[in-house]
C-alpha cells in the first residue's frame, strides 16, 4: 500500500510540473544560424579591410582559412546534435509528458511484480553472475562461476581476470600464485587489461618488490583515460605503497600561487604574455627530466596551443600519445594544431595526415578530417578520393554554410569539370 501511495504522489507531482510544458508552444529553431551569421560578418569584415588596404592579402587569406576551419569544427557539433526528422509539433508537445507520467507507473508495476524490498543489496564483483532472488552472493558461488566461465572460455581475458580476482578474494586479499597465473593469462590475451595489471602490481607489493609495483601502476595510470573509474583506487594504492616503502614519488609541476596570479593580473598585456610563456617554458623544462608524465605533456600541449605555438603543441601531443593513445577529443585538438600551421593552398604534411586519418577512423563524419584529408588526397593525385571526402563533407554542412561554394568548386576540380 505504501508503494502505491508513493507512486500516486509521484505521478501527481509530475503532472503538476508538466502543466507549463503542455501550455508552451514549440517553435523549431536552428541554433547554428547565429554562428553562421557571426562567421559571415567576420568574412565580410576581412574583405572590407583587404579592399581598403588595411589588411595584407596574405593575412586576409590566412584569416579566411581560420574562419573556414571554425565553420568545419562547428559543423561537427551541429551534426552530432542534429535532431532526427521531426514529427508533428503536437507529438513533440504531448510525448514527453506522456512518457513522464507512464514511466513511474510502469516502474511501480514491475517492482511490485518482481521486486524484493527485503532483499539486501549485493556488492558488485566484476565477472560474477547475479545471485537469484533470495540467494545470498557467496564467495563459493563467485569462485564456482568464475571457474566455470574459464572452463567454457579459457582464452577470454575477462574470464581469467574474474577468476584471479575471485581467488584473491578467497585468500582475504592476498594475490596467490594461482591468481597470478590467471592474471598473466589475461595480460597475455589483452596487454592493457587494467584489472589484471592492478592485481599483478598488488602481488609485487605483497612480495616485497614495491618499486616494481609502483612502476607497473604508474604506467597503467599514464595510459588510462582521465575518467577511468578505477583511477581513484589506483592512485590511493600508489600513495599507500610508496609511503609504506619510503619511496618518494615524482611530484606534479606546481601551479602558480594566488600571489603570482594576482600579480600577473596587474601586468600589462605584453608582460602578462611574457610571464605566461615563462611558466610554460618552465613546464617544458621539467618534463625533460620527467618524460613519462603523460598528463604533463597534455597540459603543455594545451598551453602551447593557447599561446599559438602550434608546432610545439603538436610535438607535445605526440609525446603524450607515445605514452598512451589519446582519445578522439584530443585527436581533434592535435589535428587542429597541425592544420593551423598550413599556409593557404598548402597540402597537409605526412605527420598531420597520420593524425587526421586516426581522427577520421574514430569519427568518420568529422568535418576537419574530411576537408584536410580530401586536400591531401588531391595533392597526392588521388582525385576520386578527394571528391568522395568533400562530397561527404558537403552533405554534412548546413545549406547556407559560407564555405559551400568553395567546397563545390574544389569538388568540380577533383572531378575534372
Amino acid at each position: 500500500m505504501l508503494e502505491f501511495l508513493l507512486a500516486l504522489l509521484t505521478t501527481a507531482t509530475v503532472g503538476v510540473l508538466l502543466v507549463p510544458l503542455l501550455r508552451a508552444r514549440t517553435t523549431p529553431s536552428n541554433r547554428f544560424d547565429g554562428e553562421l551569421l557571426i562567421y559571415r560578418d567576420q568574412l565580410a569584415e576581412i574583405e572590407r579591410e583587404r579592399a581598403a588596404g588595411r589588411l595584407p592579402a596574405a593575412d586576409a587569406a590566412a584569416a579566411k582559412i581560420e574562419i573556414e576551419r571554425r565553420i568545419l569544427a562547428a559543423a561537427d557539433s551541429v551534426q552530432a546534435t542534429a535532431p532526427a526528422p521531426a514529427a508533428s509539433p503536437t507529438l513533440h508537445k504531448l510525448l514527453p509528458p506522456a512518457l513522464a507520467l507512464a514511466i513511474p507507473l510502469l516502474a511501480l508495476g514491475l517492482y511490485l511484480q518482481v521486486g524484493r524490498p527485503g532483499l539486501p543489496a549485493a556488492p558488485f564483483v566484476a565477472g560474477a553472475q547475479p545471485a537469484q532472488p533470495g540467494e545470498p552472493l557467496s564467495l563459493a558461488k563467485l569462485l564456482a562461476d568464475a571457474r566455470a566461465r574459464v572452463a567454457d572460455q579459457p582464452s577470454d581475458p575477462d574470464a581469467q581476470s574474474a577468476l584471479g580476482e575471485a581467488l584473491t578474494l578467497e585468500a582475504d586479499g592476498t594475490v596467490t600464485q594461482p591468481a597470478v597465473e590467471a592474471f598473466n593469462k589475461a595480460v597475455a590475451a589483452r596487454p592493457d587489461d587494467p584489472r589484471a595489471i592492478y592485481y599483478l602490481g598488488l602481488h609485487e607489493a605483497q612480495s616485497g618488490d614495491s618499486r616494481a609495483a609502483l612502476e607497473r601502476w604508474r604506467a597503467l595510470e599514464a595510459k588510462s583515460p582521465p575518467n577511468a573509474p578505477y583511477l581513484p583506487l589506483l592512485r590511493a594504492e600508489i600513495e599507500r605503497v610508496a609511503k609504506a616503502a619510503g619511496i618518494d614519488l615524482p611530484k606534479p609541476p606546481p601551479g602558480p600561487s594566488r600571489e603570482q596570479v594576482e600579480a600577473m593580473q596587474n601586468l600589462a598585456p605584453e608582460q602578462r604574455q611574457q610571464a605566461i610563456r615563462g611558466m610554460v617554458e618552465g613546464l617544458a623544462a621539467r618534463l625533460k627530466d620527467n618524460p613519462a608524465d603523460r598528463a604533463g605533456w597534455l597540459r603543455l600541449a594545451n598551453a602551447w596551443k593557447v599561446l599559438g605555438e602550434n608546432a610545439a603543441a603538436t610535438d607535445a601531443y605526440a609525446k603524450a600519445d607515445a605514452l598512451g593513445p589519446v582519445d578522439s577529443r584530443l585527436l581533434v585538438e592535435w589535428a587542429e594544431a597541425h592544420v593551423r600551421q598550413l599556409t593557404p593552398g598548402q597540402a597537409p604534411s605526412p605527420e598531420s595526415v597520420a593524425v587526421l586519418q586516426r581522427l577520421e577512423k574514430a569519427e568518420p563524419r568529422n568535418a576537419l578530417a574530411l576537408f584536410y584529408l580530401g586536400a591531401a588526397s588531391f595533392a597526392a593525385g588521388d582525385k576520386p578520393a578527394a571528391a568522395q571526402r568533400w562530397k561527404t563533407l558537403l552533405a554534412l554542412l548546413p545549406a547556407d554554410a559560407p564555405i559551400r561554394d568553395m567546397l563545390e568548386q574544389r569538388i568540380k576540380e577533383a572531378e575534372g569539370k
